[in-house]
């Protein structure tokens, strides 16, 4: 439960990278963990891998980086690319 409050208190601190939402949360860690690879910074990745580790990044960021049987997924082309590389490597 630490590490749901510790997400939640690291997105309130980054409005910016989740800008349209009004109750942080209600978010997922998926939620979180798409906007921070897609629009953080590499101190916001470092961030938010301290919180929920890199094993739990990584999975998140596989499961949710491919298509859905609607075809559609949200990481960005370059960050899909850069982090299943990074992922494959140090997770």
């Amino acid at each position: 439960m630490q590490d749901r409050k510790e997400i939640i208190n690291f997105i309130k601190k980054r409005p910016h990278l989740i800008w349209y939402v009004k109750d942080y949360d209600a978010l997922s860690d998926e939620s979180i963990v798409e906007h921070t690879l897609n629009y953080g910074d590499w101190d916001d990745v470092q961030k938010l891998l301290s919180i929920l580790g890199i094993k739990k990044t990584a999975a998140i960021f596989r499961a949710k980086s491919k298509p859905s049987k609607m075809g559609r997924q949200n990481y960005t082309i370059k960050t899909k690319n850069f982090f299943t590389l990074y992922f494959n490597k140090y997770a």
